[in-house]
């Protein structure tokens, strides 16, 4: 990694440019006057000793007082566990505020249009959140077992005992043995027909539905549409339904 780079991952976590500069010439120098990191990290020498200082009160550098006064960097390790923390208390703190915003009304309304996701980890929680939602319908499509991660696999389970109805629709026979012990039906149907397994599929409450599909656009992995208590979400459950009940008439033939 270039200082540069350095530099810009250090600003991502916190750091002002004239932080992380610094920051970087102390790294490099071991221990420095504000003249010798001045001409190393190209920051104004005037604006040295504001953003050492600063550093200092944040616990990434020691303030050296001698003539001239100078300055020394924390050890990385150091570093590294100060600013992890810092970000933990800032991601944790502007969450709480997100949620004490987050109003009963949007809650309400949550899911009656089409939306959108992209990426495999939201997708995931979306999908093990819509199946705790349910009151008597789960049906997923998982065309193999990497398709579920623990925490949806832990959804099906807590909401198939809660009396709810719970099928696994998948090609993957060691599904069955994974829930062989669950209030789980597993239904493994055959690939005869490829566009039986496109992608991953949940139907909830015969109204709400997820349908989605792998994408080779990178950094996206995953892209899915969902849609919640709509006519549209009523629709493509009768669709799935109607899909799981051909399927289940070409298995018994």
């Amino acid at each position: 990694m270039s200082g540069e780079e350095a530099v810009d991952a250090l600003r991502t976590l916190g750091l002002s440019n004239y932080e992380a500069r610094v920051f970087v010439a102390l790294q490099k120098l071991g221990r420095g006057t504000a003249q010798e990191v001045s001409r190393l990290s190209e920051v104004p020498r005037s604006q040295v000793y504001g953003a050492a200082d600063s550093l200092g009160e944040r616990g990434l550098a020691e303030v050296v007082e001698a003539s001239p006064k100078a300055y020394r960097p924390v050890a990385l390790s150091t570093a590294r566990e100060v600013l992890t923390d810092r970000l933990e208390r800032e991601t944790s703190r502007a969450f709480d505020r997100l949620e004490s915003l987050r109003t009963t009304a949007a809650d309400q309304r949550d899911g009656q249009d089409v939306s959108v996701l992209r990426g495999r980890h939201p997708i995931d929680d979306r999908i093990a959140s819509l199946i705790r939602s349910a009151t008597h319908t789960v049906v997923f499509v998982s065309p193999t077992a990497a398709s579920l991660t623990a925490d949806i696999t832990g959804a099906l389970r807590e909401t198939g005992a809660n009396e709810i109805d719970v099928t696994v629709v998948t090609a993957d026979h060691s599904l069955e043995d994974r829930f062989v012990t669950d209030p789980v039906t597993v239904f493994v149907m055959s690939e005869d027909n490829p566009a039986d397994f496109a992608g991953r599929a949940l139907m909830v409450d015969d109204r709400t539905v997820l349908l989605a599909a792998e994408t080779e656009d990178e950094p996206v992995d995953e892209e899915a549409v969902w849609t919640g208590d709509s006519s549209i979400g009523r629709i493509l459950a009768a669709f799935m339904r109607s899909g799981m009940e051909s399927g289940r008439e070409r298995h018994a033939e």
